[in-house]
């Protein structure tokens, strides 16, 4: 499947308000970017997880749900935005090469 397979999929499960188009999916971006992160910290509070060990396949699979979330909303992002989420992906991916070609690509870099 390809980013533009992805993105049209998911468009067609989209059920946000129209006056809200871009503020809704940013805003909720932002909240499941966040439970990626509360996943993980509640893999070390409550199943002993600690950074560098394997993860089980449950856990692998908790993870991957909640970045599936987070990729729908890139999409809903990048369509509100009028851009193709496979030039988003291109962009990004062009962007990071010039960075590591010109040895930026740890630290701060640049266009932050």
């Amino acid at each position: 499947m390809t980013f533009d397979d992805y993105a049209l999929k998911a468009r067609a499960t989209a059920a946000y308000p129209a006056d809200a188009t871009l503020l809704y999916p940013v805003l909720k971006l932002a909240g499941e970017a966040g439970e990626v992160a509360e996943k993980l910290g509640k893999l070390m509070r409550d199943e002993g997880w600690t950074p560098g060990s394997p993860l089980t396949a449950d856990q692998r699979d908790a993870l991957a749900l909640e970045l599936g979330d987070v990729l729908w909303y890139v999409a809903a992002v990048a369509h509100d935005l009028g851009l193709p989420l496979e030039e988003v992906a291109g962009r990004n991916v062009a962007k990071l090469a010039d960075r590591q070609r010109r040895g930026v690509i740890s630290g701060s870099g640049d266009s932050r």
